[in-house]
């Protein structure tokens, strides 16, 4: 197959929306993003988003989900997390935290959300244990989101965000790795 064969075309094109999908997503949340933007952004119609990935569910499951075998990217992914997690929080992100507990429905999508969230990160580590310290990691990032956006911890005031980086970042990779492999 040479690189302008009709499925070449439609592999950079389906590349292209994914990467697309990857920025809005992250910009915009689930909520906030939209097929259109989606489109848009990758220089295509809104059709062709929805003929090559079927709806925006779709496209987000694909567009989130961290490299399997690649579990530098997947402590990479988490640092990032960390740090949009210490900035402003879009309204979105936080009218979702602010109701999981209150409200079924937004307690069902956090929940769906950080189950994809721990099924993912638990593909990227090692060991037989990948699954609980995959749980271990998307906890404390929730827990620092609520303990730096809601509960405004007075630890994070004078926490600099690289030295929380370069801790997060050491601790993830610990968590990677499992006990023992050093």
């Amino acid at each position: 197959m040479n690189g302008n064969s009709r499925d070449a075309k439609r592999a950079r094109t389906a590349q292209r929306i994914l990467e697309a999908a990857q920025e809005e997503f992250a910009l915009h949340g689930f909520e906030g993003a939209t097929i259109r933007s989606v489109a848009e952004r990758a220089g295509v119609h809104a059709s062709l988003v929805m003929q090559h990935y079927g709806s925006k569910a779709s496209l987000f499951a694909i567009a989130v989900r961290l490299p399997e075998e690649d579990q530098k990217a997947a402590t990479d992914h988490l640092v990032d997390v960390l740090g949009v997690r210490m900035g402003e929080l879009p309204p979105e992100t936080r009218a979702l935290v602010r109701s999981m507990l209150t409200v079924p429905e937004a307690e069902a999508s956090m929940r769906d959300f950080l189950d994809e969230r721990v099924g993912n990160l638990s593909a990227s580590f090692e060991g037989d244990d990948a699954e609980a310290r995959a749980a271990l990691v998307v906890s404390s990032i929730l827990g620092l989101t609520i303990a730096r956006h809601f509960l405004r911890l007075r630890a994070f005031e004078n926490l600099s965000e690289d030295a929380l980086a370069d801790a997060a970042h050491a601790w993830m990779k610990a968590m990677s790795k499992g006990p023992g492999t050093g």
